[in-house]
């Protein structure tokens, strides 16, 4: 079957971008005002600091969005593609939405935005210094080589086959940390503490503080005159926008370091069972762990990151679901010492006092816990892999090198 050569704009029935301003939030609103940074492999995504909207304010600024609309980020987050599904959100000026025609399969839209070739396109005919911009303009223009229908729709599943597996392998992520939460809480919920600490802990229990039993605390950096973005091979420097929860990683947000100086660090260099602090920023406290070789066999964090280990491995699972607990991460907030730059540093980190039970029930706890972690970071590499195999995929199916079979 031939393929033809079309624009975004000839399988579109409108493409437009969102609101070019700033709405009135409402924390109570109905609606998430979004922009292109909510967009994820095909997904929105909802953050913690995603504003809200009335529904009186979404009717003045809601686009023609249906079941028919792919999403893509134009400014800043460039390339990232989401599908509309009816879902309750307004569009800031970074999302762009494209409603496509009954030319095309709208499943396969989004692969062709996922695709390499509409990914260098962005970034070559985006305009800025500082903040990269796509104008609609190119966005309508972007022309690709589109299938007949029935083609569209078996690649389309193909790829989403894949996706499929990645959203399976989440879910399965998520219960296995909701079960391992579930034994912190029954374990040590009661004797958790805000500003009154207890006065009547289990013998041989205690209140410490980072200091006490810490054996590794400290960030990384990066080279002088920052990251190389046009670096396509290299050590990974994970920052602040990767600590984004238990078995989970961006690595469309990955920046790369040279392996020379990867070498050359004398601190930063993530280890097995590392705990991750975000120190600066607005979400400062946020934490995470990597294990097993996950995300990488060798990366590092940046000056925005904390890497934290104690005093003995088998405490590294206790001390995570501590900190990873929503009172802790509001500790930690408190622990900012900078209002016009929040942040915390390493003596006020030191500072903070957390509950430390008897080593035996920091034993059992880690006994009943470690094969649930094993677990999360077996399937965390097999997303791993199955990203990497449908990137590979991906390509060859776009042009027609590989071809299907109907």
């Amino acid at each position: 079957m031939k393929w033809e050569k079309v624009s975004l704009e000839s399988i579109s029935t409108r493409i437009g971008d969102g609101l070019h301003g700033t709405p009135k939030y409402d924390d109570n609103g109905e609606f998430h005002f979004i922009n292109g940074n909510n967009l994820s492999e095909g997904k929105i995504l909802i953050k913690e600091d995603t504003k809200r909207i009335s529904s009186i304010e979404y009717d003045k600024i809601k686009k023609d969005l249906s079941d028919k609309t792919v999403l893509v980020a134009i400014n800043g987050t460039l390339g990232n593609v989401g599908l509309y599904r009816d879902e309750p959100v307004a569009l800031g000026k970074s999302a762009c939405y494209i409603n496509v025609n009954d030319k095309a399969e709208k499943l396969f839209v989004r692969y062709v935005l996922e695709n390499h070739d509409f990914q260098r396109y962005a970034i070559d005919f985006a305009t800025g210094s500082t903040i990269k911009n796509l104008g609609l303009k190119a966005v309508r223009d972007y022309s690709f080589n589109l299938p007949p229908l029935p083609t569209q729709r078996k690649i389309a599943s193909i790829l989403s086959a894949y996706d499929d597996l990645l959203e399976n392998n989440l879910k399965r992520i998520k219960l296995l940390e909701e079960k391992a939460q579930l034994h912190y809480k029954i374990e040590f919920g009661e004797f958790q503490f805000g500003d009154k600490e207890p006065q009547n802990l289990p013998n041989g229990w205690a209140i410490k503080t980072i200091g006490d039993i810490y054996w590794k605390l400290e960030s990384g950096s990066r080279p002088k005159g920052g990251i190389d973005k046009d670096l396509k091979e290299g050590i990974a420097s994970v920052g602040a926008e990767n600590v984004i929860g238990l078995g989970k990683y961006n690595y469309q947000s990955e920046k790369l370091i040279t392996e020379a100086f990867f070498e050359s660090m004398n601190r930063g260099k993530i280890e097995n069972k590392d705990i991750l602090i975000y120190k600066d920023g607005a979400y400062i406290g946020k934490t995470t762990l990597f294990q097993d070789d996950f995300p990488h066999e060798k990366c590092c964090v940046n000056e925005h990151v904390f890497l934290l280990r104690s005093k003995n491995e088998l405490y590294q699972n206790y001390l995570f679901f501590t900190l990873y607990q929503k009172l802790y991460f509001d500790k930690m907030q408190q622990l900012n010492a900078n209002a016009a730059q929040p942040g915390i540093n390493q003596e006020s980190l030191k500072s903070l006092r957390i509950l430390w039970p008897s080593e035996n029930v920091i034993e059992d706890f880690n006994s009943k816990v470690e094969s649930l972690m094993k677990l999360i970071f077996v399937l965390a590499k097999q997303n791993t892999k199955l990203r990497e195999a449908r990137d590979i995929l991906l390509p060859k199916l776009m042009n027609g090198q590989i071809e299907v079979y109907l």
